[in-house]
């Protein structure tokens, strides 16, 4: 499994219009090499550290791909909607949740990262957009993009292949991950076992142990 970046994306905090919320959801390519350390690439910034960044999603990948779906549910955004629009730091082709699994571990140029998480979608993504539930959307549809957490800093840059060098969970693709949590009541075996795939977020892991317990506690 191998794909190429096409674009690489930065963004500093700035206010969004009209009630002035702090986000870095606003992206520019950047041109040449960014180091990407434990925390994310050189020059990018997270406005809300309780819910972005940190070492669980020091990357965010989107899929190109995916946009063509966005511009057809809102033809009003047709213009705007595009590679780095939603806040990601790579785009690519060729990789979606149905080929990504949980825990994979690639190389991007001269860093070797792991799938953590799906991102989870937010507000900010209907501001962005001027489209209200767009957040709503892009979860349903399961087009959310994931996270890394970087295993060996290094650079990268667009060009860069995207290659697949580990796979500990080949049962467990986003698309697959998503469906499951999602469900109105999801089999509290199968959260255990998402919990205990290796690569998942903390956070995660912990969450879906508490949801099966609680399902298990109060089924019938």
């Amino acid at each position: 499994m191998k794909s190429t970046v096409d674009q690489v994306f930065v963004g500093r905090v700035r206010l969004m219009l009209p009630d002035g919320e702090a986000s870095a959801i606003f992206k520019s390519a950047v041109d040449g090499p960014v180091r990407l350390g434990a925390t994310g690439l050189e020059g990018d910034e997270q406005a809300d550290l309780r819910h972005h960044g940190g070492p669980d999603k020091a990357l965010h990948h989107y899929p190109a791909e995916h946009y063509a779906l966005l511009a057809e549910e809102w033809p009003q955004c047709a213009a705007l909607v595009g590679p780095g629009v939603l806040g990601e730091n790579i785009s690519t082709r060729g990789l979606t949740e149905h080929e990504i699994c949980i825990g994979d571990v690639l190389r991007i140029g001269e860093a070797h990262v792991q799938v953590s998480q799906p991102r989870s979608p937010c507000w900010k993504i209907d501001r962005r957009l001027k489209v209200e539930d767009a957040s709503r959307f892009v979860e349903a549809a399961g087009v959310t993009g994931w996270y890394y957490r970087v295993l060996r800093e290094g650079r990268l840059c667009a060009g860069d292949e995207v290659e697949l060098l580990e796979r500990p969970n080949p049962w467990l693709t986003l698309a697959g991950y998503w469906d499951t949590v999602t469900a109105h009541r999801p089999d509290p075996a199968a959260l255990r076992r998402i919990a205990s795939a290796p690569g998942l977020a903390g956070d995660k892991a912990r969450r879906w142990l508490e949801r099966a317990a609680w399902l298990e506690a109060n089924t019938g």
